[in-house]
């Protein structure tokens, strides 16, 4: 196994190296050209960290996150001693099955954000927050499901639509993250992104202490109350999930992002 973790390290490692190299900092160029263009607003790290840290919103993502990464990070390290355990299966078959839930990255975080910017197009905000409720509430009642499956088919068939609804929420979460407050963006997606690590180690501690049920059930709950949070997320000049309008974006355009000064010729 220590052979293997090299490969994810090279791998890694050379994916920085070319980011850095050959990448932008943004879709309108790097953020040293920005701001000598005016386009991108000088703010310091630490009013950008206490900005977003004071924003409401940046902590109910964090709890929604938490719920939705979190829940990730749990079934990454409990789905195989669980399917080993409750259905009897070698190691070798329960780390494959359980591995379906990781592979489900591959494309289920890009529907979730593709489907918030769908909704964005029709709803505006008040899409995006909709549709990341329904992700959540999804999400919620499969775990229950999933806790109550007996059988190993129909149990591995609910871990894909549980890991799809899972998965979709975290790119649902991001969806909105850019708008809470775009000159803190940086320091507000650390923050939630922080929310899935809380949320990883407080179920996995549930599933230290309890059985698989009861663990489940929890953050079957937990997770379904992290979908009401919804009902009080409200960005300012954009339409919450049951009240007010979008000023700044009406028809539904997306993130605005300023164009840069005509280049001399």
């Amino acid at each position: 196994w220590r052979t293997v973790s090299c490969v994810p390290s090279v791998v890694a490692f050379s994916i920085g190296l070319m980011i850095y190299n050959y990448s932008d900092d943004a879709p309108k160029g790097n953020y040293n050209e920005m701001k000598k263009n005016g386009t991108m607003p000088e703010i310091s790290a630490a009013s950008s960290f206490r900005d977003g840290a004071l924003n409401f919103n940046t902590w109910l993502l964090f709890i929604q996150y938490a719920c939705c990464f979190g829940v990730e990070l749990t079934m990454n390290n409990a789905a195989a001693l669980y399917f080993k355990e409750e259905f009897g299966q070698t190691t070798e078959s329960a780390a494959a099955i359980a591995s379906i839930f990781g592979w489900m990255n591959l494309f289920a975080r890009g529907i979730g954000g593709f489907t918030s910017d769908w909704f964005n197009s029709k709803m505006g905000m008040r899409g995006r927050i909709l549709i990341q409720t329904v992700f959540l509430l999804g999400e919620g009642c499969l775990v229950l499901v999933f806790a109550n499956t007996t059988k190993l088919g129909t149990s591995i068939i609910v871990l894909v639509f549980f890991s799809l609804f899972v998965q979709s929420a975290e790119g649902t979460t991001y969806g909105i993250v850019p708008y809470v407050n775009p000159p803190a963006t940086g320091s507000i997606a650390g923050i939630v992104g922080a929310g899935g690590n809380s949320g990883a180690v407080c179920f996995g501690l549930g599933f230290r202490q309890l059985d698989y049920k009861d663990a489940f059930y929890i953050m079957g709950g937990c997770i379904l109350a992290s979908a009401v949070v919804s009902l009080f997320i409200k960005i300012k000049g954009h339409s919450g999930l049951l009240f007010g309008v979008d000023e700044e974006d009406k028809g539904g355009k997306g993130l605005q992002v300023p164009e840069p000064d005509d280049e001399e010729e």
